[in-house]
């Protein structure tokens, strides 16, 4: 491919619109993947664009993208803040006191029931003292502080909360047909199992709904660390398996987790502890 041709297809900033197909995969990336060579998989001939382009044409590329993944984050805040209410009420009864469908000033720990769902674990949110602490800011909450309702391996993360939220994230937002089940807006960038990214996503954006403030950046990347230990890979493999029935259940990943002494396995856990291995001397400071 001639560089002429290469970056003739990237579309100029004055032609850009929102429908330009780099902005729906930035959406997508924004919500399912963390490294860049996925990103490249989901786009097939990004990889020329960027080797060819200008230096203009390639930070173009990247603000597309970039605006992809900001919306989608807009868009899923916005449909889940008044969502979320109903998934938290049980079985239709209403909470009180009354939470703002449109508005987080009064959740949090400013209300007993996201008080209860956000206190961190060990401590009691029924004691008074610790209640009254986490309201006023006297114990501060930190973002790999997980909240009660987040028990790695059942909890929200195996929850119908967790399936509500997946379903109104990865199926096609339409106001004129009932919202399909089946994540059709994950199928359209190809994607056909649930990755551990997404799941941390997911729970992220729980705790936004739920919270008035949080360390988001710092939550999100404390649980793609946990699912990226490889003395959880059970787990994880388990946890994976049990996300893939609700969303891809006619998906092989929907079958059954990875056996513990197989093989695959074994080889999946050592070229983890590679990776991190050089990923922890790339970032560690000069002597």
């Amino acid at each position: 491919m001639t560089t002429e041709n290469a970056t003739s297809s990237i579309p100029s900033k004055r032609a850009t619109s929102s429908s330009d197909p780099l902005i729906s995969h930035g959406r997508h990336f924004g919500r399912t993947h963390r490294v860049f060579e996925q990103l490249l998989d989901s786009y097939p001939g990004l990889l020329e664009r960027l080797r060819n382009g200008s230096e203009e044409e390639i930070l173009h590329v990247g603000e597309l993208i970039g605006k992809g993944a900001s919306g989608a984050r807009g868009d899923d805040t916005k449909s889940l803040k008044p969502a979320i209410l109903d998934w938290l009420s049980q079985k239709g009864a209403a909470i009180q006191p009354p939470l703002h469908r449109n508005s987080k000033i009064d959740r949090g720990f400013n209300h007993e029931l996201t008080g209860s769902l956000l206190c961190p674990a060990g401590l009691d949110w029924h004691d008074a003292e610790t209640r009254e602490n986490l309201r006023s800011g006297e114990i501060l909450v930190c973002g790999d502080q997980w909240p009660v309702f987040l028990d790695p391996w059942c909890g929200l993360l195996r929850s119908p909360l967790a399936d509500s939220v997946s379903g109104e994230i990865f199926s096609l937002r339409s106001t004129k047909t009932p919202k399909p089940r089946a994540p059709e807006m994950a199928r359209l960038h190809g994607m056909n199992c649930v990755t551990a990214a997404s799941i941390a996503y997911i729970a992220t954006q729980c705790s936004l709904e739920l919270n008035t403030t949080t360390d988001s950046e710092t939550f999100y990347h404390s649980l793609l660390d946990l699912f990226e230990d490889p003395d959880e890979s059970k787990e994880v493999d388990e946890l994976l398996t049990w996300w893939n029935r609700q969303v891809f259940p006619t998906s092989s990943a929907a079958k059954r987790p990875i056996s513990t002494n197989s093989a695959w396995s074994k080889i999946r856990i050592k070229r983890l502890a590679t990776k991190n291995a050089a990923d922890s001397n790339i970032i560690a400071p000069s002597p």
